[in-house]
Parts: structure tokens; C-alpha cells; sequence
């Protein structure tokens, strides 16, 4: 796997994971405010419910009050009809605090005059938070009231029985008064506390709201911002990648026009010239001369061959994927040794072989196009007229490069020449010796396997090829 894709596979669940942080952050301010909305407002059914209390309580001492001077059985009664609405709460809260039936704390809940539709939150808001310390501390102000409320059932039923029994003296009405006084002053403190206690619950339930929302709404912003920000870098990176890839596109046109131009001359001129042998061929009745003109046409037909091995090398080395693998430079530089065997001129050659490494990690296509290149290059462009023609091959290492040279005594290259070398289709004097494509060839190999390749020159000395390849892959 190439290191472009690992990036992308390591980029891909960044931005996906982006997502998700927006997604659940979403998801838990939404729950977030559901649950506090839905809290808030059964601490308000709690405080509408508390007013119900109060007024009950309050209505109730009136009647009682009324019915110590009066001794009117009707405000008896009213007495305890108004004294049903805080003990139907007290109902409520003692079925709450010991799991009770639900029908019978919305029976205790609806006598206390609450709202239908504020029973089901209230009985919820009891029983998940009544360990929360604001409602914990209300409950126990709730419990307290109800104590108060049933001492206060307990004087009317006093009062009613001394009634029923004998009058009332101013003395004794004056210490049920005090009583009833002392009562109702409790519960209005108690009252008072219970509701402050939950007012002071629903502002510190809002402040967190407030910052649960500022966190959350952070998040959101912050999540998104660095999505489109990457998306920006991500459209700019892509916008950068098709500008090189119409600039690549551009000169790979060029690169093609001057191609199929060259390629079609090229290929036109050895058909030419063997047309033109063969026609002189059959005028001629000298042996000698005829094999001359064979000759000929087989140089033409190896120049030929070697052009189309050039367009083939040259298809492969655009076409084909690169594929790194462990690849041995002994067995590929031995098997381009062998290749040219049969090339007249080898045999008077001495190749000299110096391998220090053998075993790499790189694109074994792309290797024997390297070698097959430069060993032809040494070979075609030796030197006859010395008497000790040789090509000597090196592979070592340098710090974290693999180096491979491939040096001759050959002809050499002119300097003039030599930052043309591997231009397509650029050829030096010997025209007849080379297509021009071989060390372009070979120059767009190495490139592909992230290597370079620089040459060293004298004309009628020779020539030294070095390539360089990175350990990129090795484990």
C-alpha cells in the first residue's frame, strides 16, 4: 500500500468522527433540554401546588377561626373541605416517599387541587430526583407542613368537641386562638421555605442549562469549523491536485504529440530504407555485394527491434502500477547480462561484477527496464578501438539509500550533450546506434520508484550511470 493511501485511510475517519462529535452533541442538548424543561416544569406544578397548599391552610384557619366565635356547623364543615387540599398532598407525598401506587398519589395530587396534566412530571420529577439536594431539602419542609396540618386537623377536631359538649369561655377560645395562631405562623414559614427552596432549584437548574447549552452550542461550532475548515483545505488541496494534474496533463500532450511524431518517423524510416536495399538487391547479381546489402538490412531490422522494445519499455513504465516487493538486483542484473549475449560485440567485453547488496524492496519492472536500458547503453556505445573494453556493475548501500552503478570505458559523452541525455528522443552524433528513448526510459523508471539518477561523463573515457533508491520499504 502506498503512503498516499494509508493517508487517506487515516484522514477519512477524522472527518467522520467530526460528524459524529456534532451528531451527539446534538443528540445530548436536545436530551439536555428536553429533561430540563421537563423538570422545570414539574417545579413549577410543585410551586403552583405549594399556592393550593397555602391557601387551603389559610381558608381553612379562617373557617375554624369563624366557627370558635359563631359555632356555625357550616364553617366546620368548610374547615375541613378547605383542610382536604394540603392532606391530599400529604397523601401524595407519603405514597411518593414509600413507592406507592400512582392512582393513589394522583388522587392525593388532584384533592390538592393540582393540574391533570402536571401529575405524571411531578410523580416523575419524586421519584428520580428526590435525593437532589434542593428538592431533598423541600420534601423536608413538605413533611414538616404536614405535621403542622395535622395538628391543626387535630385542634378543629378539639374544638368541635368541646363544642358538642359545652361553650366556649373567652379564656379558653383565647388559648385555642394562640394555638391555631401559632399554627398558622409555622406553616406560613414553612410554606414560604418550601417555596423558596424549589425557586432557588429552578435558577440553579437554569444556570446549568444555560452553560450545558454555551458547552454543547461550542462544541457544535467548533466541530462544524473544523469540518469545513478541513473541507476548505481538503477543496484547496484538490484544486492544487488538478491544476498539476492539467499541468502533467499539458505536458504529457506535448510529450505525446512529439512522441507519435518521432515514434511514426521512426518506424517509417527502417521499412523505408529496407525497401529501398531490397530493390537494389534484386539489381545486383554480386554475392559479395548482395550480402553486403543484407547486411545492412539487419542492422536496420535490429534498430528497428530496439525501437519498438523502447515504445514497449516506455507503455509499461506509464501504464503500469508500481508494485513493491522483495526483488533480487543479483538474478535481474544476471538475467539482463544474458539478454545481450548475443549482441556480436559483448564477447570482446569484460564485465565486472561487484554486488554488496542483493535482496531490496522496490518494483521489479521498473528495475529490469533500468538495467536493461544502461546495460544496452555501455554495450552499444563501447568503445572497439580499445584493446580492454570493459563495463563494470556495483550495487551497495550509503546511509538510507541503495546505490547502483553501471560504469564503462566506452566512447563517453560530450558535455555539450550531457543535460540532454534524457530528453525524449535525443540523440547524440551516433544516430545510427539509438531511438533516443532509452535513457528517458530509464530516467521516468527510477522516478516512479522515488529514486534518482545522475551520470558522470568524459568523452573517450567512459561513462558512470548511478542510480540512488530510498529504503523506503524495507521492514
Amino acid at each position: 500500500m502506498t503512503q498516499q493511501k494509508i493517508t487517506k485511510k487515516l484522514k477519512l475517519p477524522n472527518v467522520f468522527i467530526l460528524l459524529l462529535i456534532v451528531f451527539f452533541s446534538c443528540a445530548l442538548l436536545i436530551f439536555a433540554n428536553f429533561y430540563t424543561i421537563k423538570i422545570l416544569s414539574a417545579n413549577r406544578a410543585y410551586v403552583n401546588g405549594e399556592s393550593h397548599y397555602s391557601k387551603g391552610q389559610k381558608d381553612a384557619v379562617r373557617h375554624l377561626i369563624t366557627y370558635i366565635y359563631t359555632q356555625e356547623e357550616k364553617e366546620l364543615q368548610l374547615f375541613e373541605k378547605e383542610l382536604k387540599v394540603p392532606q391530599g398532598d400529604g397523601i401524595a407525598r407519603i405514597a411518593l416517599s414509600h413507592n406507592g401506587d400512582d392512582e393513589v398519589i394522583k388522587n392525593g395530587f388532584r384533592a390538592g387541587r393540582i393540574n391533570e396534566k402536571d401529575l405524571d412530571d411531578m410523580i416523575w420529577l419524586f421519584k428520580y430526583f428526590k435525593s437532589v439536594s434542593f428538592l431533598a431539602d423541600a420534601i423536608k419542609e413538605w413533611e414538616e407542613g404536614d405535621y403542622l396540618i395535622h395538628q391543626l386537623a387535630l385542634v378543629g377536631h378539639e374544638v368541635a368537641h368541646e363544642i358538642n359538649v359545652s361553650k366556649l369561655n373567652l379564656a379558653e377560645k383565647q388559648f385555642l386562638l394562640q394555638r391555631i395562631s401559632s399554627i398558622s405562623d409555622k406553616l406560613t414559614i414553612n410554606e414560604q421555605e418550601f417555596s423558596n427552596t424549589l425557586g432557588e432549584g429552578c435558577r440553579k437548574i437554569k444556570d446549568y442549562l444555560i452553560l450545558t447549552n454555551i458547552f454543547f452550542v461550542l462544541i457544535i461550532i467548533g466541530s462544524v469549523s473544523t469540518y469545513y475548515s478541513k473541507m476548505v483545505k481538503k477543496l484547496l488541496s484538490s484544486k492544487k491536485e488538478i491544476e498539476v494534474k492539467n499541468e502533467d496533463l499539458t505536458l504529457a500532450n506535448k510529450e505525446l504529440d512529439k512522441f507519435v511524431y518521432s515514434a511514426s518517423h521512426d518506424l517509417r524510416s527502417p521499412i523505408t530504407s529496407l525497401k529501398g536495399l531490397i530493390e537494389i538487391a534484386q539489381l545486383e547479381d554480386d554475392i559479395s555485394q548482395i550480402k553486403d546489402y543484407l547486411n545492412l538490412m539487419y542492422k536496420s531490422l535490429t534498430k528497428q527491434d530496439q525501437f519498438i522494445s523502447d515504445i514497449i519499455d516506455y507503455s509499461k513504465n506509464k501504464r503500469k502500477q508500481v508494485v513493491i516487493e522483495p526483488v533480487n538486483l543479483t538474478d535481474l542484473i544476471e538475467d539482463a547480462i544474458n539478454q545481450h549475449e548475443h549482441i556480436k560485440s559483448v564477447k570482446k567485453i569484460t564485465i565486472k561484477k561487484e554486488f554488496e547488496i542483493s535482496n531490496i524492496h522496490s518494483d521489479s519492472l521498473r528495475l529490469k527496464i533500468i538495467f536493461n536500458n544502461l546495460l544496452s547503453n555501455a554495450i552499444k556505445y563501447s568503445d572497439e578501438n580499445k584493446e580492454d573494453m570493459h563495463i563494470s556493475i556495483k550495487t551497495y548501500s550509503a546511509d538510507k539509500f541503495h546505490k547502483i552503478e553501471i560504469t564503462d570505458n566506452g566512447i563517453g559523452i560530450k558535455k555539450e550533450f550531457q543535460s540532454q541525455i534524457f530528453d525524449m528522443f535525443f540523440v547524440t552524433n551516433n544516430k545510427n546506434k539509438g531511438s533516443g528513448l532509452g535513457l528517458y526510459i530509464v530516467k521516468e523508471a527510477v522516478e516512479n520508484i522515488n529514486g534518482i539518477i545522475t551520470v558522470h561523463s568524459e568523452s573517450n573515457i567512459g561513462s558512470k550511470f548511478t542510480v540512488t533508491l530510498p529504503k523506503l520499504y524495507e521492514t
